[in-house]
C-alpha cells in the first residue's frame, strides 16, 4: 500500500536470467564440504588455482545476472488487497481494492511488450527483427471493469479453473458475488470469434455478468467476514469458504442462499485466514487459521453427524507462532505444501512418516506450539510479514513470495 492513495499500483513483472545468488555459483565438492565440517570452509590447496577460479566465477556471475522488468497500471482504487489471474487467460487480472470495489484489468499488451523487450541477444542476433516482428496488443492502463456492489472491501476471491470466466469474490460483510463472462476468454476462442489479437481488446464493461449469490448466515453473524475462497479444481459449481469464528463452508451455486455444508474447525473460534484445495487430489482441502495452526481435511469426511463437534483433520501442524498468511498445494506433487506465516515460508511433505513408530508423536504432542513436525521439509526465512506464496505452474519447485520487505523467488535446496 503507498503512502498515497493516487501511488497504488498493480504491476507486472518479469524475471528473466535467473541463477544462484552471488557467492553460490559452483557447487562445492566433497573435499570442500568436510573443510566446512571442520570450520575451515572453501579452503583449496592451490591457492594460485583458487585465485583462478574465483576470477572466472565472479565472471561468470557478471554474465547471469538476473534480469527484472515491470510495466504498472495504477490503481485509483487505494491500497489492493488481494489480485488473482484468470486460469484461462492470463491477461485478465481480477484486483480487490480497499475502497470496496473489484476491478478487472487487461494487462495483455505489457505481457506482449516484456515478452518483446526480453528476447535474448542470441536471438537478436540470429533475427534482427525478431523482437520488432512481435505483435503487441493495445495498451489500455484503466481496468476495463470496476464493480461495486460489494457493501465493504474484501480479500477473497478466486477463478474457477473448470468454467472459463467464473470468479467469485466475497467480502467483510459475508457477501459472496459469482462473476460470470459474456463472451469467450481463452485467448483462442478470442482469436476465433474476434479476430487477431492485435486488434481492438474485446474486454469491456460488459464483459462480466455478477449476481449476489450469497450473504452472511449461520452462528458467525457477529464477524461474518469471508477470510478467503476457493473453487473445487474438479466441479464446475462448488466452492469453498474461509470465514471469521473458525467457520468453513462449502457451497453449491445451483443452490443459492445457503451452505451444503458448514463446520466450526476451530472449536475455540481462530478465525481461517485462507485454504487450499488439492488440484491433484480434490477430496483433499487445506486450511489456515490466525491461531498460528494449519490443517488438512479430506472433504468425505467433512460432514459431521453432529453440528457442535468439529469435523477431525488428516493432519493438523501447531508448530507455527503467528497467525498463517497463504497456503497452496504443489501443483504436481499431491502431498507437498507450501505455508507461510509473518516470520517466513515452510514447505511441508505430508507422505513423511516418522522412522521409528515408538517414537510418533501423539495428538496431544504434536498439538503443543512450536514443535517442528517431522514433515516440515524447508524453511525460508530472512522475510518480513509474508503476505502470499505460490508455486511456480511450470518450474519445477520453484516458489515465489510476495512480503512487506519485497519479493523472493526461489528453488529450496533439498527439492
Amino acid at each position: 500500500q503507498a503512502d498515497k492513495r493516487g501511488k497504488n499500483k498493480l504491476s507486472v513483472l518479469r524475471m528473466s536470467d535467473l541463477c544462484r545468488i552471488p557467492g553460490s555459483g559452483r557447487e562445492k565438492t566433497e573435499k570442500e564440504l568436510d573443510d566446512e565440517m571442520l570450520g575451515d570452509a572453501w579452503k583449496h590447496e592451490n591457492d594460485d588455482d583458487s585465485d583462478s577460479s574465483s576470477s572466472d566465477e565472479e565472471d561468470e556471475e557478471e554474465e547471469l545476472d538476473p534480469v527484472l522488468e515491470n510495466y504498472s497500471f495504477p490503481h485509483s482504487g487505494g491500497g489492493i488487497n488481494r489480485i488473482r489471474v484468470c486460469p484461462h487467460n492470463p491477461s485478465v487480472v481480477g484486483v480487490w481494492g480497499e475502497n470496496g470495489e473489484v476491478s478487472l484489468y487487461d494487462i495483455g499488451g505489457a505481457i506482449d511488450m516484456l515478452d518483446r523487450s526480453s528476447l535474448s541477444s542470441n536471438a537478436r542476433k540470429n533475427d534482427g527483427n525478431l523482437a520488432m516482428n512481435k505483435e503487441v496488443r493495445k495498451m489500455r492502463k484503466d481496468p476495463f471493469f470496476v464493480y461495486s456492489g460489494h457493501s465493504t472491501e474484501g480479500y477473497a476471491i478466486d477463478w474457477s479453473r473448470v468454467t472459463p470466466g467464473r470468479l467469485a469474490t466475497a467480502d467483510c460483510d459475508g457477501n459472496i458475488h459469482i462473476w460470470n463472462a459474456t463472451h469467450p476468454v481463452t485467448p483462442n476462442d478470442i482469436v476465433a470469434k474476434y479476430g487477431s489479437k492485435s486488434q481492438s481488446s474485446p474486454w469491456s464493461n460488459s464483459s462480466f455478468q455478477v449476481e449476489p449469490m450469497y450473504a452472511a448466515h449461520g452462528d458467525n453473524l457477529d464477524n461474518p467476514s469471508v477470510e478467503d475462497l476457493q473453487w473445487s479444481p474438479t466441479e464446475a459449481t462448488v466452492l469453498a469458504s474461509a470465514e471469521c469464528g473458525g467457520y468453513v463452508r462449502i457451497y453449491d451455486i445451483r443452490c443459492p442462499g445457503k451452505a451444503m455444508i458448514s463446520n466450526k474447525i476451530h472449536s475455540g473460534g481462530a478465525d481461517v485466514n485462507v485454504i487450499s484445495w488439492n488440484k491433484l487430489v480434490g477430496n483433499l482441502l487445506a486450511t489456515g487459521g490466525d491461531d498460528g495452526s494449519f490443517s488438512v481435511f479430506d472433504l468425505r469426511n467433512f460432514q459431521t453427524a453432529d453440528a457442535s463437534i468439529p469435523p477431525k483433520p488428516l493432519a493438523r501442524f501447531h508448530s507455527h507462532r503467528t497467525p498463517i498468511t497463504s497456503l497452496e498445494w504443489h501443483p504436481t506433487d499431491e502431498s507437498m505444501i507450501a505455508v507461510s506465516d509473518d516470520n517466513g515460508t515452510y514447505v511441508y511433505d505430508l507422505s513423511i512418516e516418522e522412522d521409528d513408530p515408538e517414537n510418533n508423536m501423539n495428538e496431544e504432542e504434536a498439538a503443543v506450539e512450536g514443535v517442528i513436525p517431522p514433515q516440515l521439509l524447508f524453511v525460508h526465512s530472512g522475510s518480513d510479514m509474508t503476505k502470499e506464496v505460490h508455486w511456480h505452474p511450470q518450474i519445477p519447485s520453484c516458489i515465489a513470495t510476495t512480503s512487506l520487505s519485497g519479493y523472493s523467488v526461489f528453488i529450496p535446496s533439498n527439492l
